[in-house]
């Protein structure tokens, strides 16, 4: 747990002020619920069911809980004490947890391994596929946003902005690795908004920014070795499908750049 400095220079890094939650025990990797389940196999139904069946920050949809907020993380270190960890830089090399708080920064830069490794020190895991797009679009199947409907609403997400390597370096500029995961980029103001900002990006369970913001990686991992991301981001929510459908398969489970974010789930209790 922290002590009272550093929870002061968390807040300070993040931008908030409010308590921090506390952490649980890893989870087995991989461990998880659904994923063999198709699509359509997954109906909301969360009546007769207790609020404490998911912690706090959570919703609870099913037999699953899901952050309410693209996550964040702090460091720890070898005797388990959280330190505060910039959003705005790589997890290379350290030992992080994943955290949610809505007004905070949520971390880029962050690998699909690192991203799993995160939730499963707080406790949770990466989110299905199926999990992923109930939680968006809510019990219409046939929605493709937070919001409603299969019409994109200009502004109702942080998304379709462009390019931040574009915004911050100028036409031109290479989108080689290390430009890609420059701190610059998500400090780009318009750009990486703090979570919760988009109120009406919310879906239909209480959970934001699962359009737009940052991209979120899920738990499944290619025999090709690659991982997928879905929602979009805040440059683009559209190209490779729209809002909830949107999924990009091109990069490895260990790839990340300024786009690249996360959220976990877990089983309901």
């Amino acid at each position: 747990m922290f002590g009272c400095e550093q929870a002061s220079r968390l807040s300070a890094l993040l931008g908030l002020d409010l308590p921090l939650d506390g952490a649980s025990a890893a989870l087995t990797l991989g461990a998880s619920t659904g994923t063999s389940r198709g699509l359509g196999e997954i109906h909301a139904d969360t009546s007769g069911l207790p609020a404490s069946a998911c912690p706090t920050g959570m919703a609870h949809i099913n037999d699953y809980c899901i952050d309410r907020y693209e996550a964040y993380v702090v460091e720890l270190d070898a005797a388990g004490h959280e330190f505060p960890h910039s959003p705005y830089t790589p997890v290379e090399g350290l030992t992080v947890r994943a955290k949610v708080a809505e007004g905070v920064v949520p971390q880029g830069y962050i690998s699909q391994v690192q991203a799993q490794s995160a939730c499963q020190n707080a406790g949770k895991r990466l989110c299905t596929a199926p999990e992923f797009s109930l939680a968006c679009r809510g019990p219409n199947h046939e929605a493709s946003y937070p919001y409603g409907g299969t019409r994109r609403q200009r502004g109702k997400c942080n998304e379709g902005k462009g390019s931040a390597v574009s915004a911050v370096f100028g036409q031109g500029a290479p989108f080689d690795n290390q430009l890609m995961n420059d701190e610059r980029l998500n400090r780009w103001p318009g750009g990486l908004a703090k979570t919760g900002a988009y109120a009406a990006s919310v879906s239909p369970f209480g959970v934001f920014d699962l359009v737009g913001n940052l991209h979120e990686w899920g738990a499944e991992v290619a025999a090709n070795g690659h991982g997928a991301f879905r929602g979009g981001f805040y440059g683009d929510a559209e190209i490779n499908g729209p809002g909830c459908n949107y999924v990009t398969t091109a990069h490895s489970a260990a790839y990340h750049d300024y786009s690249t974010g996360f959220r976990c789930c877990r089983d309901a209790d």
